[in-house]
């Protein structure tokens, strides 16, 4: 069966909205071995725009794209098979097709890959080769790539340590709203590295990250509330801020959280909530928490 007719019954909308008629045309092409036209409509169909969401056709189609060499397409179904949306979870398949995205200027592919050499994951671990992937990445335009590479700059994995350098590339993705930047160049300005330390504006770049759900920007974000470094010191706030980070698994916030809980310091003292707190803290890696568990 044509795949056009297997997508056509989820048009959201009225036929007769411009949407709706680009969805069929792209539907026809696709089916005619256009890979360009199956490339854009995997992303409809990924999204739910102006067709029904429907992301095991999303993948369908993104694969005809891919054998057309259509960089974006290969770099999709990677990610699908990575977290196991819309075909059954595969992570042996991503090296594979973000290599094959990366060589036809699919940028989130050689970010892909990159974040993939950078952890040892189905590939041997080669944090040189990471920081070489996020820099084509973002020499490509790919914002994540560039945050990334500010990570490592800022570290001096895979590349030479440099602050300044480290500064510039979180500035440039936070300025193309990647949060990770912004996490990144608060912390710079945080501890004065690279850039003049500006607490005020790391609280803002911290809150960026965490009302976008950055990993960590609510942490960050939480101490400043707590200590008062740049915004108005509120333990009450710093509680919910941690309590936040900790529900998304960072180990630090569970901790943080447990001390207001033991001092009773903007949350009601609680020496129970305490040592539930610190024991979560432990069980997610902080290590300072576990010799804090009773009977440990």
């Amino acid at each position: 069966m044509r795949l056009f007719l297997l997508f056509a019954a989820g048009i959201a909308l009225s036929a007769c909205h411009p949407g709706n008629r680009e969805a069929k045309r792209l539907g026809q092409a696709c089916d005619s071995g256009d890979a360009k036209a199956c490339n854009a409509l995997g992303f409809k169909l990924q999204r739910g725009e102006y067709v029904l969401r429907d992301v095991a056709r999303a993948a369908i189609v993104f694969r005809r794209a891919c054998e057309g060499d259509i960089g974006d397409s290969c770099a999709a179904l990677g990610g699908m098979y990575l977290r196991g949306s819309g075909v059954t979870r595969d992570s042996a398949r991503a090296p594979e097709l973000f290599q094959r995205a990366c060589d036809h200027s699919g940028m989130e592919g050689c970010t892909g890959l990159g974040v993939l050499y950078r952890k040892g994951v189905r590939v041997p671990e080669d944090v040189g080769r990471a920081a070489a992937l996020f820099e084509q990445a973002c020499k490509g335009g790919h914002q994540l790539g560039c945050a990334l590479l500010g990570e490592l700059s800022a570290a001096g994995q895979g590349v030479v340590q440099d602050f300044s350098r480290a500064a510039t590339l979180f500035r440039q993705a936070c300025d193309a709203k990647q949060t990770i930047g912004c996490l990144g160049l608060g912390r710079l300005h945080a501890a004065g590295t690279g850039v003049a330390r500006n607490d005020s504006l790391a609280a803002v770049l911290f809150k960026q990250a965490c009302d976008d759900r950055a990993a960590g920007g609510c942490f960050h974000l939480a101490v400043a509330t707590e200590l008062g470094q740049g915004v108005t010191q509120d333990f009450g706030l710093a509680a919910r801020l941690y309590r936040q980070a900790c529900d998304d698994s960072h180990a630090e916030a569970c901790y943080n959280l447990a001390g207001l809980y033991q001092k009773g310091a903007g949350v009601s003292r609680r020496p129970e909530r305490a040592m539930e707190f610190t024991r979560r803290a432990c069980e997610l890696g902080f290590a300072d928490a576990c010799p804090r568990i009773k009977g440990t």
